[in-house]
Parts: structure tokens; C-alpha cells; sequence
């Protein structure tokens, strides 16, 4: 029984359903949008990177929770392009399952990063541990200038 109507869509809450007060409008549901932005590539949208310099090197962390090592790809492209992959599989169905919500991501995700100059992608070296996948780009050393000194006559 519905005890407080709502304005937005037509939506009821239930005050004895302890799920439907934390529901919060989504004034884009109806809307359609690019296919870039559908829900099966809303993985791709959601993986966030941070990417830092360090004297020595550039790192990039991921957070991809929930994958192993074996669901990600971390290739480099044209020696100066670090590309992060995966894939968030669906879980498996039983007919016996009641869902109530569905919030977390699945599908593919693909980031792309130009490296520097610097970059020695070819000593390039990655982790994941507790669903952070960190990648390492070693920097080439920069070459101080050779300066000889020059003595005065006079």
C-alpha cells in the first residue's frame, strides 16, 4: 500500500519498504543516450586511474575490484601509448534468485594514456593487489649537460 505519492515519474514509496526511501530520482532515466554510454560500457566509464610522476618513475594505479590478474591487459602501443583492459563478466543467474538492486558495473573497460618521452616502456612492470592494478613506467635518466671548465689567462 502506497502511503505518500510522488511527483517524479509517477513513483510510489512504501514506508514499510525499507529499500524504497533510498531510491533517488534520476531525472535522465528516459532519456536515450549514445551507445558509448550504455549501461553494458558503463564499466569502461567507471574505471578510474591516477596517474603520478615520480623522480624515477611514472605510476598509474587502477581500481578494477572484483577481477584477477588474468581479466587485465596492460599492453603498450607504438611505444609511447600505455593501454589498460578488461572485462567485468556477469554474474551467473539461478532462477531462484530475487535481484533488488543492480548497481555494480559489468562489461568492458579500455583506457588509453600517451606516455612522455621519457618513457623506458620497454622496462615497464605491473601489479594488482586488492583490486588495485599499478603499473610502473620507468624514466629515462636525464642526462646532466658534460661541463668543463674553462681557465682564465690573463
Amino acid at each position: 500500500m502506497s502511503l505518500i505519492p510522488s511527483v517524479f515519474g509517477g513513483r510510489r514509496s512504501n514506508v514499510f519498504d525499507p529499500f524504497s526511501s533510498l531510491d533517488v530520482w534520476d531525472p535522465f532515466k528516459d532519456f536515450s543516450f549514445p551507445s558509448s554510454l550504455s549501461a553494458e560500457n558503463s564499466a569502461f566509464v567507471n574505471t578510474r586511474v591516477d596517474w603520478k610522476e615520480t623522480p624515477e618513475a611514472h605510476v598509474f594505479k587502477a581500481d578494477i575490484p572484483g577481477l584477477k590478474k588474468e581479466q587485465v591487459k596492460v599492453e603498450i602501443e607504438d611505444d609511447n601509448i600505455l593501454q589498460i583492459s578488461g572485462e567485468r563478466n556477469v554474474e551467473k543467474e539461478d532462477n531462484n534468485d530475487k535481484w533488488h538492486r543492480v548497481e555494480r558495473s559489468t562489461g568492458k573497460f579500455f583506457r588509453k594514456f600517451r606516455l612522455p618521452e621519457n618513457a623506458k616502456v620497454d622496462l615497464v612492470k605491473a601489479s594488482m593487489e586488492n583490486g588495485v592494478l599499478t603499473v610502473t613506467v620507468p624514466k629515462e635518466e636525464v642526462k646532466k649537460p658534460d661541463v668543463k671548465t674553462v681557465q682564465i689567462s690573463g
